[in-house]
């Protein structure tokens, strides 16, 4: 199903947990990818999530218009000093073909620990010289993608009046949701933790159970937590006319990209929504370019996203298809 350049999976000697670093392409330069900490129930889970979203970072970074391909760290196991330094030490085997960032279970803070061991790696703090949170610019990237949604599907940007059930109020979720709320939207959130019910109240928005808020009556569902959310069953039960968010790995097989087509609901491609992170990681650390660049270059999600959509009608595909075509033709020809 993948076909990866290079794949590591070590017992970390300090930690003994298992450590994956999976490198899916280096064809338009340096793979980057985040280092996902979780105790999964198998290593090998851990392995199978390290190939899908290795696999997705090539074509987000290819379709970002970014000189980078794939790779992904996974940690099977609990947080610990010890495991982020074992993820370090395997990163710096690969020789600077892959750098790593935060991603779920770990942060800006880990990735000092993982800088012990390696200089490959983004999203430090400021103070130690990196570029801090990658949250901010994956939120602010996700509404630049809402706003080209609305208007495919509703003829207009603006994002006032519309509705949105925002399924997890995490570091990205919790921002999306508040931009959402300062642009006049109406929001219905959920998140497995009830302490983020605050947040809720704060926005002025309804809280409902996860499960509502996927099959909630909105313009657009908004998955911002865990992946495979968009199933055969529940996507018979939604009643949005799309679904665009930053959670990564949102269909469970790439034929439910199909049965969202068939019920006319649109799909935006979550590698192009989610992709305002590495967008502004690699704009401050790489180019050293200035906010206003960086908001520019977010902005430009919505047109890459529009891309996708008329690229999808002109050849009778889903946005799905479309997309993945477009990465392998820039992955094909780095020039092209």
């Amino acid at each position: 199903m993948f076909s990866h350049e290079r794949i590591i999976i070590r017992r970390g000697p300090e930690s003994g947990l298992p450590i994956i670093v999976a490198v899916h392409s280096t064809a338009l330069g340096q793979a980057l990818g985040g280092c996902r900490l979780k105790p999964y129930a198998d290593w090998r889970d851990g392995l199978a999530d390290a190939l899908r979203l290795s696999a997705a970072m090539t074509d987000k970074c290819a379709l970002a218009g970014l000189p980078n391909g794939g790779g992904k760290t996974v940690i099977v196991g609990e947080h610990s000093p010890a495991a982020l330094r074992d993820a370090g030490a395997v990163i710096e085997e690969l020789g600077g073909t892959y750098a790593t960032g935060p991603d779920i279970g770990t942060g800006p803070d880990d990735m000092v620990t993982i800088g012990e061991r390696t200089s490959h790696v983004f999203c430090r703090p400021v103070a130690a010289g990196g570029s801090g949170d990658s949250s901010p610019g994956t939120a602010v990237g996700t509404v630049a993608a809402l706003r080209a949604v609305c208007s495919d599907r509703f003829g207009s940007s603006s994002l006032a009046g519309r509705s949105f059930s925002v399924l997890g109020l995490g570091r990205v979720g919790g921002r999306v949701a508040r931009l959402l709320a300062e642009a006049g939207s109406k929001l219905v959130v959920a998140d497995v933790d009830p302490a983020k019910r605050a947040l809720a109240d704060d926005l002025g928005a309804g809280w409902v159970t996860p499960e509502e808020a996927l099959t909630a009556a909105v313009d657009v569902v908004v998955p911002a937590a865990l992946g495979g959310v968009l199933t055969p069953s529940s996507v018979a039960a939604l009643r949005c006319a799309a679904v665009a968010g930053p959670a990564n790995n949102q269909l469970d097989a790439r034929a439910t990209a199909g049965l969202l087509h068939e019920r006319g609901i649109l799909w935006a491609p979550d590698y192009v929504v989610s992709a305002g992170g590495v967008i502004a990681a690699t704009a401050v650390e790489l180019r050293h370019e200035s906010p206003a660049q960086v908001t520019a270059r977010l902005d430009g999600i919505a047109d890459t996203l529009a891309g996708v959509f008329a690229a999808a009608r002109r050849d009778g595909v889903t946005p799905s298809a479309a997309a993945a075509a477009e990465a392998r033709r820039r992955v094909a020809s780095p020039r092209g």
